[in-house]
């Protein structure tokens, strides 16, 4: 079985280009993130596609607006199968409390299987001295978090540099996502707060978000299972 705690991103814009990755990783990975640049450019496509292959989908769209818009949003996604949506913590507690009470509904209504709703705290790329916010980034990223919680979603994305503070905030069934993980040597491009894979499951993250580090190397299923054995 395949560790599902790995999820690779498919930074794309073609389904060429999924379907060469997804088939040279095989069984080695069941969990992926579909984000915008790759939903924009092929739409449900890839969704329906990835499904084919019994692959879990994390759709990785980051809604923010007024509160029944997100929600409406989130319904209007979750009937195409994704396992895990999200939206952003910054759209603030009534926004996440209306879109996870109405995917409960909505999803009980049409008996199928609520997907994890998680919110994203503060994006990986943002590093302190870019950061305007009042707080500290590691404590606002808490306070995203347990906003998020008692907003009644399942988890959040963030910077497993944050990972542990948020585990211990928000207990040990509170989801936590974390992108930005570079294995020893790799090449940390736009990202700024990031991570060894077994730092950050050590810190407390339930899944870890790997996109260049396994989409760019000569071989992607070895770097695939190079961090899975490392996740281990």
């Amino acid at each position: 079985m395949a560790d599902e705690r790995l999820i690779v991103a498919l930074d794309f814009h073609k389904m060429d280009d999924v379907k060469n990755l997804v088939n040279s990783l095989g069984n080695s990975v069941i969990f992926y993130k579909v984000g915008m640049e790759l939903f924009y450019s092929v739409g449900t496509e890839v969704v329906t596609w990835l499904k084919s292959q019994n692959k879990k989908i994390f759709l990785d769209l980051k809604l923010h607006d007024i509160p029944n818009t997100v929600a409406g949003g989130l319904c209007s996604l979750m009937n195409l199968g994704a396992d895990i949506l999200n939206v952003h913590a910054a759209g603030g507690f009534t926004m996440m409390k209306t879109a996870a009470e109405r995917l409960r509904e909505e999803s009980a209504k049409l008996g199928i299987v609520k997907p994890k709703l998680i919110a994203i705290t503060v994006l990986t790329s943002i590093n302190q001295a870019e950061w305007c916010g009042a707080l500290k980034i590691s404590e606002q990223v808490v306070q995203f978090a347990k906003t998020a919680k008692d907003a009644g979603l399942d988890g959040v994305v963030a910077s497993p540099q944050e990972a542990a503070l948020i585990r211990e905030a928000c207990g040990k069934d509170f989801l936590i996502v974390t992108p930005g993980i570079r294995p020893a040597g790799s090449d940390i491009n736009d990202q700024s707060r990031i991570s060894t894979p077994a730092a950050a499951i050590q810190n407390g993250a339930n899944y870890l978000v790997v996109g260049r580090p396994i989409r760019a190397a000569e071989n992607p299923k070895l770097a695939a299972e190079k961090i899975l054995a490392e996740i281990k």
